[in-house]
């Protein structure tokens, strides 16, 4: 399919040979090629001698804010990080390259020759259902874009004037638009601000012919989920526009997902967080602003804090929630296993592979890759995982050539301080700046003692009824017993409550009232506080006597505070960890003045 333009974008500009050639030169697109004449829709460009626009060639970058970032800059990976940031945080897809791009479009390249499996495509009748708005004051290059996009099927509305966009953005809402970052009448950014308050889910591309990192980073702060730089090829345009398209059909689908969950179950939140206070309401808010854009998340935390459920939370929460979220534990295979399980393999590679198998970066294309422990992988998974972020190039285990073409989002995770594993060179500096797009720290349990009721009263109800008879009375929790759990340090956080819950179910009966003496302490080993062996050196000033009494019972005071603490108030167990009968210990108690519930009760607060 070959699409005419108009023959004064060959005219317009001063070149004289231009002028008199106009008929003979008048270029034509070639859909195919993906290109118009030299394969360029105008923007900015030269003319050479013989009076034909040259070419400029788009930059072989990955992604158009990290290529204005360096121009101006270094490309360590360490001084653009923050506005990368930016950019991915609002949709942004800073991945892209020219290979990636040709191999979407079916034009030369990966695509064609090596065999690389695209995104499926959408039908005519899809296509038909998009509508986008292209404004820019440049009536040819709206004319041109809009030619290329009707002919693949879409609803196309073109505006040449600002405030006719804004009244066209008002009265109809449009699921793409194609915005000029600088218009005559009406600036870019503003029109950018009224098509997402008139519809919050547009994908919105911003254009123009001078980038650079201040307008890019403006632009997707506020919304824009692209950055175009001019001059672009056609193909160039389809391809990203497709994108676009799918990113609409599958919030779309996510939508109809939710309103039929909705329609079952009364509520639209597939995973349940529980937790009121404000660490991790903090947390599952940063989730929440995150879920509905691409960012990469990078998720820290002790273990047994619920990582996973806030992935689980992301990916539902996301427009990628009809898609697969799919879980890989780097720290629970072997390097070999875990780099054919991620990858896949193909006929051969190996003892024992006798057919080729998809890896799980394949498995998860279109959803949600979640990547746990990742410092745990090796650096030679790391770096090829490191492409596949940047190019969506997957290349199997044992293969020469590229076996597929991607698009997920990434979660990862991890119980260490990734700033530390990266500068012991555990973690790769690149990797870890690609994926820490959104940080997000999950508090520890001690941290949310608030928390530990609802945590305790959620895991009685669900393993009473797992475990018992239906119908039996579940147990009460009493409020010293609540107490009790919220003075444990809980070194294994949510994951350490709920086993102790759940031990309790197997032995409480029906009905009762839980009391601290009730609840078991499945771990006894922990260090004694620093402050119970620290010697007072003003002590040395006194008699000895005297400095012995006194030393003596300030010991005595702080080691059953500290013992009385650790138990939860469970004084026979307070008694087998001291190595005494109960006797001695409520002695020695009532001989320094100390009650169990107070101790508990100074210990919360």
């Amino acid at each position: 399919m070959r699409l005419t333009l108009p023959s004064g974008q060959r005219t317009a500009g001063t070149d004289p040979c231009a002028r008199t050639r106009a008929a003979r030169l008048t270029p034509t697109w070639s859909a195919s090629a993906g290109r118009c004449a030299s394969g360029w829709i105008p923007g900015n460009g030269a003319w050479n001698r013989r009076g034909v626009r040259s070419p400029p060639r788009l930059p072989r970058t990955h992604g158009t804010v990290r290529s204005a970032l360096v121009a101006t800059g270094p490309t360590d990976g360490t001084q653009w990080q923050d506005l990368l940031a930016v950019s991915l945080l609002r949709g942004g897809k800073c991945g892209v390259s020219e290979n990636r791009l040709r191999a979407r479009s079916g034009g030369p390249g990966l695509g064609s020759e090596q065999g690389v499996s695209a995104p499926v495509s959408l039908d005519r009748q899809q296509r038909a259902g998009i509508k986008i708005l292209i404004v820019d004051d440049e009536r040819t290059l709206c004319e041109s874009c809009a030619t290329v996009l009707e002919s693949e099927g879409y609803d196309v509305t073109t505006s040449t004037r600002g405030e006719e966009a804004l009244e066209l953005l008002r009265r109809k809402p449009f699921d793409i638009v194609l915005i000029d970052l600088y218009m005559s009448q009406v600036p870019g950014l503003e029109l950018l601000k009224a098509a997402l308050a008139a519809k919050p889910d547009a994908v919105a591309i911003i254009m123009t012919g001078n980038p650079s990192v201040q307008s890019s980073i403006q632009a997707l702060e506020l919304g824009a989920w692209e950055y175009l730089p001019k001059p672009f090829s056609a193909a160039h345009l389809q391809v990203l526009v497709g994108r676009a398209a799918h990113v609409v059909m599958a919030a779309r689908a996510a939508n109809a997902a939710r309103e039929d969950q909705k329609n079952l179950q009364g509520h639209s939140d597939k995973i349940v967080v529980l937790g009121n206070s404000p660490a991790f309401r903090q947390a599952i808010e940063l989730a929440r602003k995150v879920a509905p854009t691409d960012a990469s998340v990078f998720i820290t935390g002790e273990s047994g804090t619920g990582k996973e459920l806030i992935a689980q939370f992301i990916h539902h929460h996301s427009r990628r929630s009809d898609r697969m979220l799919v879980a890989v534990n780097c720290a629970a295979l072997p390097e070999t296993l875990l780099e054919s399980e991620m990858f896949g393999h193909v006929k051969g590679a190996f003892t024992g592979a006798v057919r080729d198998k998809p890896g799980l970066l394949e498995v998860a294309n279109g959803g949600t890759l979640f990547l746990d422990e990742l410092t745990e992988m090796s650096q030679a998974i790391q770096a090829k995982l490191l492409r596949v972020i940047q190019d969506g190039v997957v290349r199997r285990v044992g293969s020469t050539t590229t076996d597929a073409v991607v698009d997920v989002r990434f979660i990862a995770a991890t119980n260490r301080d990734p700033q530390e594993a990266t500068e012991a060179g555990i973690l790769r500096r690149d990797l870890y700046y690609r994926l820490r797009v959104v940080p997000i720290r999950v508090p520890p349990l001690r941290e949310r003692t608030e928390d530990i009721p609802l945590l305790a009263e959620h895991f009685l109800k669900m393993y009473w009824a797992r475990h018992r008879e239906p119908g039996s009375p579940m147990p009460r929790w009493s409020r010293s017993a609540i107490q009790a759990l919220q003075a444990r340090p809980w070194r294994g956080n949510v994951r350490e409550l709920e086993n102790v819950v759940e031990h309790m179910v197997v032995f409480l009966d029906p009905g009762c009232e839980i009391r601290p003496e009730d609840i078991p302490v499945l771990d006894d080993h922990e260090p004694v506080p620093r402050e119970l062996v620290t010697f007072n050196a003003g002590a040395m000033e006194e008699k000895y006597h005297a400095a012995r009494d006194r030393v003596l019972v300030e010991f005595e005071r702080s080691y059953l505070v500290w013992l009385v603490s650790r138990s939860g108030g469970n004084m026979s167990k307070a008694a087998r960890i001291a190595g005494v009968d109960r006797t001695t210990l409520y002695r020695l108690m009532e001989k320094h003045g100390l009650q169990r519930d107070t101790i508990i009760t100074a210990k919360l607060g």
